[in-house]
């Protein structure tokens, strides 16, 4: 039997990611939305694919939950998405309402689920779903890290003029401006790239990193980024589905890891069959613990204003 995997919301990013979900036969997908029609004739769009591509899977689009039951892994793209000259923050109280209804009914269908947000704020969403859902923390999962840290080796791919399959990059810390990428640990086929790029240069992929969200938001005026967010968090599910024990940079509940309790942060994790299977913890220089630091204080204003 292919595992069950729901996508709450049919925009851009949820249809994208049960695009991707297909192509690569991870289960039999069911896409819900609010807005009547569109799960349906996205769904249906996307199975009729299936026989060109030669991919074996359902889809079911639909306005209700109900079709949902019993699903193995659920992804929340559901919410208001960021427009040109508002902060993530300006999402917080609107998309924790989208929350409070979507983890509610979540939990009461597929209480076996593993859970994967992509709703922004991110870090806080996760921390807001972690508290309604009451599910232990290697369940629950943030997708951040393995975009942001897609954009820091595409610049980095893009600035050397070597394959992005060279570049391993690493990101810590909170999706946003405060987020953490790691040059020291970032690499080109194994290589530094402080041995690779001046340090001015990496400064610069590293702002355009933190803005990165922001920079495709500007050029498309209407709407923000969901190619990347849609591959990064079909990565995120066939390291779960498949049990593949991959080490993927993620927003995961910290209860001490890295001197951080209570929060959602970005930090690597072995993703399996349990979800988060592992957190990974890296030395850090006194710089990067501070930088860290500073994110998670503002993750924890978000959460603060939340009361979760």
């Amino acid at each position: 039997m292919r595992p069950k995997i729901t996508i709450v919301g049919a925009g851009n990013v949820g249809a994208t990611t049960a695009h991707w979900m297909l192509t690569r036969e991870l289960g039999d997908v069911v896409l819900t939305d609010i807005v009547e029609g569109v799960p349906q004739g996205k769904g249906l769009d996307l199975y009729e694919s299936t026989p060109i591509a030669k991919k074996d899977a359902r889809i079911t689009g639909s306005n209700s939950y109900d079709e949902t039951a019993n699903s193995d892994l659920v992804v929340v793209t559901a919410g208001f998405p960021r427009k040109s000259g508002m902060s993530r923050d300006d999402l917080l109280k609107k998309n924790y309402e989208v929350m409070q209804a979507t983890i509610d009914k979540v939990v009461a269908l597929s209480p076996n689920a593993i859970l994967i947000l992509v709703t922004n704020p991110l870090d806080a969403m996760a921390q807001a779903a972690y508290r309604l859902s009451k599910f232990s923390r290697n369940r629950v999962i943030g997708m951040a890290g393995v975009l942001d840290s897609a954009r820091f080796a595409s610049f980095i791919a893009q600035a050397l003029e070597v394959s992005v399959e060279n570049v391993q990059a690493f990101v810590l810390g909170g999706h946003g401006d405060t987020m953490v990428p790691l040059p020291r640990y970032t690499t080109v086929a194994g290589v530094p790239i402080t041995e690779l790029l001046p340090g001015e240069k990496i400064a610069q992929l590293v702002q355009r990193t933190r803005d990165g969200g922001a920079e495709i938001v500007k050029l498309l005026k209407t709407g923000s980024a969901f190619y990347a967010p849609a591959a990064a968090v079909t990565d995120m599910a066939e390291a779960i589905l498949r049990d593949k024990k991959k080490i993927l940079p993620c927003a995961a509940y910290l209860e001490g890891e890295y001197g951080i309790r209570g929060l959602f942060i970005g930090v690597p994790c072995k993703l399996g069959a349990r979800g988060i299977e592992t957190v990974i913890e890296v030395k850090l220089t006194a710089e990067e613990k501070a930088q860290l630091e500073k994110s998670a204080a503002a993750v924890k204003e978000l959460t603060t204003v939340l009361g979760v």
